[in-house]
């Protein structure tokens, strides 16, 4: 791991030292932020994948901010697919901001100006690097 990653990796696990389920917080700040995104969602079943997409999500984040071993290629590969399904690049990038925005609030006081810092270089490269031709 690289020092780059570390400060990210270390908001994830404070969080979750904080609370045992990200998901929740993180679909009830992205419905809130982007209210159009709660009819992407069934109704029935869509815990199930609220759940499998944010694990798949910090998989993508710490391997991308990380040494890029491979798990980051999945970023590629669901913004073709949420491409396919209609879903504007802008909003699947958000989902990125809407994760930091969420470990931000449940850490308050434990949200470092490295963890800020890594998480805003973070997002300029992932934004890049969903710009960036295939």
């Amino acid at each position: 791991m690289n020092a780059a990653s570390q400060p990210i990796q270390d908001s994830f696990e404070r969080a979750a030292s904080r609370c045992g389920d990200l998901t929740p917080h993180v679909y009830q700040r992205l419905f809130e932020m982007h209210p159009e995104t709660q009819a992407m969602f069934r109704s029935k079943g869509s815990e199930f994948v609220k759940g499998s997409m944010l694990a798949l999500t910090i998989e993508a984040i710490l391997d991308f901010a990380g040494e890029r071993r491979g798990h980051f290629r999945l970023i590629a590969c669901e913004l073709a697919s949420h491409d396919a399904y209609g879903t504007p690049r802008e909003l699947f990038i958000a989902f990125f901001a809407v994760v930091r925005d969420t470990l931000r609030d449940l850490l308050d006081d434990e949200w470092t100006p490295e963890i800020a810092q890594a998480w805003d270089r973070f997002l300029v490269d992932i934004d890049a690097f969903a710009a960036a031709p295939a």
